[in-house]
């Protein structure tokens, strides 16, 4: 095993290299284009369709429930320990290029909403199933089916080592020990028994507790975060004023801080921006596609939302207080560097507030990838494949605390990048589609017939 690292470690340095952040923002940058920057003109739009969408078209879920899906997945220890990961390696800058990747995903995710709900289709029991392995087999026609299939056997792989096991147990488990001093062996024997209860009743029992989860974890997180600003204000316009002149001039020495190139603040910022939000990957349209609605359209800007609340708002607050607090010139990273962060303004409670917002964070990414996985395994093996899967998912959690082999954690950042890139080449192929389906949204909207 120890030998396969080398190899491995090469795989993915090549794997989220130039090639793949070129193809993700490269994408978003196309789809833009195409759509006239709809991620400017309709984000207030969008934002107010996340509560007054109609939700009268076929479907298993509300819009608001599918977008909860959605961001219980993407908002995830990426907000707290990838923003931290991304500044102590590419500096401050790091997070402007960050936000240059959300802006971009916006489009990205508009896209893979909208034809997440063009091209869904129902399972053997009457529930909806969609996103890139439909899209990819229903709109790019069957002699793509290969492409599709490889998209639901790498979402399946991610699922089950990537993002949604081992990196989020692996988070709740050391930080309870560390802020709590609760036993590694408690905390996973009780995530274990949740996970299970909450999964076996599948998406309306995942959406529920979502739904329920979701809103008030990035509400808890966005306050503390604001309060840390507003005590550190004054510093607030040196800090802007720090991370763009860092993306551009990169960043020397400084403290504990290994300094850092401009392509180093560009790669970990895009890197660990995309990693967040999951623009492009292709996870969140699996969510999208269940919603109820009757318009492509309507569903892609409520998803679209997704990475700016993601990225923009809570990664954003994460950065602000690393900068504004000067810890990321210090010798601490990853969850270590944010809790610094957060202990610095408001003592242990600081601490532990943080460690409460991690575990909510990366329990519901937990619930959210199980969910993908299940549904890229009805895909590729019908209902049948349902139980057996969400056994596999179940003892995952319950190992995942115990397992520490680093080959483990760089084959799960392959894979997650192996998803992106089927899904990428069908929003380009479907670029057409997606700009078709939005012009007859927008006119029906202008004359008011969307009921």
């Amino acid at each position: 095993m120890e030998g396969l690292i080398p190899v491995l470690n090469s795989i993915d340095s090549f794997m989220w290299g130039p090639p793949l952040i070129t193809l993700l923002v490269g994408t978003g940058i196309y789809l833009t284009i195409r759509l006239g920057l709809i991620q400017v003109f309709r984000l207030p739009l969008a934002l107010s369709l996340i509560f007054r969408a109609k939700n009268k078209g076929e479907g298993d879920v509300s819009s608001f429930k599918a977008l909860c899906v959605a961001l219980a997945a993407t908002v995830g220890t990426g907000n707290i320990v990838g923003v931290a990961t991304a500044v102590k390696v590419g500096g401050p800058g790091a997070i402007f290029w960050m936000w240059v990747a959300a802006f971009f995903g916006m489009a990205t995710k508009y896209a893979e909403g909208l034809l997440a709900v063009k091209y869904r289709s129902k399972d053997e029991k009457g529930e909806v199933a969609g996103g890139p392995m439909f899209y990819i087999k229903n709109g790019m026609g069957a002699k793509w089916t290969p492409l599709a299939t490889f998209f639901a056997i790498a979402c399946v792989l991610v699922a089950f080592f990537g993002i949604g096991t081992f990196p989020q147990v692996n988070a709740i488990v050391d930080s309870m020990k560390i802020a709590f001093d609760l036993p590694i062996g408690v905390t996973d024997g009780i995530i274990t028994i949740l996970i299970a209860a909450i999964t076996i009743g599948g998406l309306q029992s995942i959406s529920r507790v979502a739904d329920k989860i979701v809103p008030i974890m990035a509400v808890i997180y966005v306050i503390v975060s604001i309060v840390l600003i507003a005590l550190n204000i004054d510093k607030v316009p040196s800090a802007i004023s720090l991370i763009i002149t860092s993306a551009f001039n990169g960043h020397a020495a400084v403290g504990g801080f290994a300094g850092s190139t401009i392509m180093m603040a560009m790669q970990n910022g895009i890197a660990r921006g995309v990693f967040s939000n999951e623009s492009g990957l292709g996870s969140a349209p699996i969510a999208a596609a269940a919603a109820k609605t009757k318009w492509p359209a309507e569903q892609g800007l409520i998803s679209m939302t997704g990475t700016f609340i993601d990225t923009i708002i809570i990664c954003s607050m994460t950065g602000l207080a690393l900068v504004l607090t000067g810890v990321w010139n210090g010798d601490a990273a990853g969850a270590m560097m944010t809790t610094n962060a957060f202990a610095s303004v408001f003592g242990d409670i600081g601490a532990k507030l943080l460690t409460i917002s991690l575990v909510l964070f990366a329990f519901t990414t937990i619930l959210g990838w199980n969910y993908y996985g299940e549904r890229a395994v009805i895909y590729l093996t019908g209902t049948k494949g349902v139980m057996p899967y969400r056994i596999i998912f179940i003892i995952l959690i319950a190992s995942g605390a115990f397992l520490k082999l680093e080959a483990i954690w760089i084959l799960a950042d392959i894979v997650n990048g192996l998803m992106a890139i089927p899904n990428l080449i069908a929003l380009i192929a479907l670029a057409g589609v997606i700009v078709s389906e939005t012009q007859i949204y927008m006119e029906h909207r202008k004359k008011g017939e969307l009921d």
